[in-house]
C-alpha cells in the first residue's frame, strides 16, 4: 500500500523518519509532499495513494475525485474540520484523527499565555496571580484535563463544562463540574475553550456569554476561531473595559480587536500542537493507526462514522 505525506508545513525531519520506519515495517510504501505550492501538486501526488497522512491540509471533495484508490485519511491532530467528512463518507474513504497527541502542548500553551496575560503583557506594570484563581475549562477532552492537571500545579480552583462528559467523570480527575456552560462563565475568572468548531458550537461565544463574567474576566481561545463571534466579543471589550481575550488563533477581525491595547493578545499564527514532542507524536500516531486499518481493519478514530 502507498501512504502519502502531504503536508504544506512540513512534520519535522524525526517526525517524518518515524513515519517512515513505521509504515515501511508494515510492508508499505511511504511518499512525500513537502512544502507544497500549489492545489494542484495535491491533486497529482494523491492519484495512487491509499492511504493519507495530513496535517492543515485540505482534504475536501476535489481531492477525494482525485485519489480514486484511498481509502484512509488521518489529519495528525485532533482538529479535522480540514477533512469533508460528507465527501470521504461519500468516497468510501475512513476519515481519522490522533486525539491526545498535541494535548500537553496546547495545555501548556495555554497557559503560556495566560501567564502572560495576568502580567499586563510583560509591559513593567503590576499585574496579578493565578493562585486561587476560579478557572473553567469549556469540553473536558484530552487538552481540557491536561489544562486542569497544569492548573491544579498553579494552585487554580478548577472547574469544567462538557455537554457529551458525564459529570462523575470530571469530578473523578478533581474538578468541579458546573451544569452548563453559563455557569462556567458567571463563576469563573478565567475561561479556556476547548470545543470543536460544529453547527452547535460556532460562535457560540458571544456577547450573552462571556458578558456574565466577573469583572478582570480573561478569555483564551485555544480551539477554534470560528466558535467566536468576533463582533459581538469586539461589542462587549468596547462596553467592558475589563474584559481580556487571549488566543493562539488570529481573528478575521485582527485590527479592530488590536485597538484594546493590553486586553488583547494573538499569536501570528496558531501554536498549539507546535512542538517537537507533539509533532513527532501525532505523525507517528498517525503512520500507526493506518497500519492497523490495514492490517485489521482497525477504525477506532474514525471521525466519519
Amino acid at each position: 500500500m502507498k501512504v502519502l505525506v502531504a503536508t504544506e508545513k512540513p512534520f519535522a525531519a524525526a517526525a517524518v523518519n518515524g513515519i517512515k520506519a513505521e509504515v515501511e515495517a508494515a510492508g508499505n510504501e511511504l511518499a512525500l509532499l513537502e512544502k507544497y505550492t500549489e492545489k494542484a501538486q495535491f491533486l497529482d501526488a494523491v492519484k495512487d495513494a491509499d492511504a493519507l497522512i495530513i496535517r492543515s491540509d485540505k482534504v475536501d471533495a476535489e481531492v477525494l475525485d482525485a485519489a480514486k484508490q484511498l481509502k484512509i485519511v488521518v489529519r495528525a491532530g485532533a482538529g479535522y474540520d480540514n477533512i469533508d467528512l460528507a465527501a470521504a463518507t461519500a468516497h468510501n474513504v475512513v476519515a481519522e484523527n490522533t486525539p491526545g497527541q498535541n494535548s500537553n502542548a496546547v495545555a501548556e500553551l495555554v497557559f503560556g499565555l495566560l501567564v502572560f496575560g495576568v502580567r499586563n503583557f510583560f509591559n513593567g506594570k503590576a499585574g496579578s496571580e493565578l493562585l486561587g484563581k476560579k478557572l473553567g475549562i469549556l469540553a473536558f477532552g484530552n487538552v481540557g484535563r491536561n489544562v486542569a492537571r497544569v492548573a491544579k500545579g498553579f494552585g487554580m480552583d478548577v472547574y469544567a463544562y462538557d455537554a457529551y462528559c458525564p459529570k462523575e467523570v470530571i469530578e473523578a480527575a478533581g474538578v468541579k463540574a458546573v451544569d452548563n456552560q453559563d455557569a462556567l462563565f458567571e463563576q469563573c475568572d478565567v475561561v479556556s475553550l476547548h470545543i470543536p468548531a460544529t453547527p452547535e458550537t460556532k460562535e457560540s461565544i458571544n456577547y450573552a456569554l462571556v458578558n456574565k463574567m466577573k469583572k478582570g474576566g480573561i478569555v483564551v481561545n485555544t480551539a477554534r476561531k470560528e466558535v467566536i463571534n468576533e463582533a459581538e466579543l469586539l461589542k462587549l471589550m468596547a462596553d467592558r473595559e475589563d474584559i481580556k481575550y487571549i488566543t493562539d488563533i488570529k481573528p478575521d477581525a485582527d485590527a479592530e480587536f488590536q485597538k484594546f491595547e493590553g486586553r488583547y493578545f494573538s499569536t501570528p499564527k496558531k501554536m498549539g500542537a507546535q512542538t517537537a514532542e507533539a509533532n513527532i507524536n501525532a505523525g507517528i500516531a498517525a503512520a500507526k493507526q493506518i497500519n492497523a486499518f490495514f492490517k485489521d481493519g482497525c477504525t477506532k478514530f474514525q471521525v466519519n462514522k
